[in-house]
């Protein structure tokens, strides 16, 4: 299985970047994984709508050339379907099992995905209704896909 994480903007604090690294390196066993950053734009203070969609324009089309035209794509958005643990397991396992071994899990910038990437997404997947930093949800996909991964082996990590 190939996954791809296709992220706008870097990881800046030390403690997260570690924290992928250490997930990436579990994930190795399982996987072979790639982590794509995409520039994000600056949003001014008081940005009005056209100027955020504008952003989100821009960064959209970033993370839509990192996408090839066999991936299946999984676009992290709050108004996406949440799962449990063990049901984003079946789901990597059921891609996996259906000749679909490219999957790309993409992270937007602060202000969310541009319109484009949620159409060219196969799924649509919400850990939460609540905001979190993007960067930081880095880290909380990583540790849940080897999660996924330990749940599909039988291992007992996640319990």
């Amino acid at each position: 299985m190939n996954i791809t994480i296709i992220a706008v903007g870097k990881v800046k604090e030390r403690y997260l970047r570690d924290a992928i690294a250490e997930y990436s390196k579990r994930l190795s066993r399982f996987c072979k994984l790639k982590i794509v950053e995409v520039a994000d734009e600056k949003t001014p203070e008081h940005a009005s709508e056209a100027e955020e969609l504008q952003i989100k324009e821009r960064e959209g089309e970033r993370i839509l050339s990192h996408i090839k035209p066999q991936q299946t794509v999984i676009a992290l958005a709050i108004e996406g379907k949440m799962l449990t643990s063990e049901q984003l397991a079946q789901t990597i396992n059921d891609f996996g099992l259906h000749g679909h071994s490219n999957i790309a899990l993409v992270i937007g910038g602060s202000l969310g995905l541009d319109q484009r990437v949620l159409k060219r997404a196969d799924m649509l997947l919400s850990f939460s209704r609540m905001t979190f930093p993007h960067q930081l949800m880095r880290v909380i996909l990583l540790e849940q896909i080897y999660r996924a991964y330990k749940i599909n082996a039988g291992e007992p990590y996640h319990k």
